[in-house]
């Protein structure tokens, strides 16, 4: 099994493995050139990440800067609005419904790395995917770890570090981020 096929499969694999890294230098490059478009530019913009991600929606906006590892690995929904300073270490599948909402300075991160030292200086990682449900509103600096599902209808407020699952018609906040109440859809 290629370190590829162990990175899709969410197994540890060696993240400076060739096969594992061609593909990050190009989307690289699209996020240096996209983030100094200027605004005037916006169409341009808004077709060159249709082209470097993995699915849009008919509608969406993200605000310059914007960062992620490979683009084809993420997917939004209808009516996606990002804000500045979004980052996505999409290693492995990043997945928003519609009406997604992400406040400034919020960064999900499908990539973790080996708690034992040696095969952490060995360069072994993992990376598990992410999913956001519809109608969610991220609130600012907000981060996402690892192999989180966030459910439909759901508040994160600011700051909140998302280590765990979160369920439908929830508001959660803190870190670690914990529900605090459920609302009405």
């Amino acid at each position: 099994m290629t370190e590829k096929e162990k990175q899709e499969l969410g197994l540890p694999y060696i993240a400076s493995d060739p096969e594992v890294l061609k593909d990050l230098y190009p989307c690289e490059q699209e996020c240096y050139e996209l983030n100094h478009l200027p605004p005037s530019r916006l169409e341009e913009r808004t077709d060159r990440l249709r082209k470097l991600l993995g699915k849009t929606g008919e509608h969406f906006k993200i605000i310059a800067p914007f960062f992620c590892d490979y683009g084809y690995n993420i997917e939004f929904g209808e009516h996606f609005f990002a804000n500045m300073n979004m980052v996505i270490l999409d290693e492995a599948k990043v997945t928003f419904g519609d009406h997604v909402f992400v406040a400034p300075n919020c960064a999900f991160y499908t990539a973790g790395h080996a708690l034992n030292p040696g095969e952490r200086n060995a360069d072994i990682q993992y990376a598990l995917p992410i999913k956001v449900g519809n109608n969610v509103w991220i609130g600012g600096n907000v981060v996402v770890l690892p192999g989180v599902t966030i459910g439909s209808n759901v508040t994160i407020g600011a700051g909140s570090v998302v280590t765990k699952d979160i369920p439908d018609n929830a508001v959660a906040v803190g870190n670690p981020c914990k529900v605090i109440k459920f609302i009405e859809p």
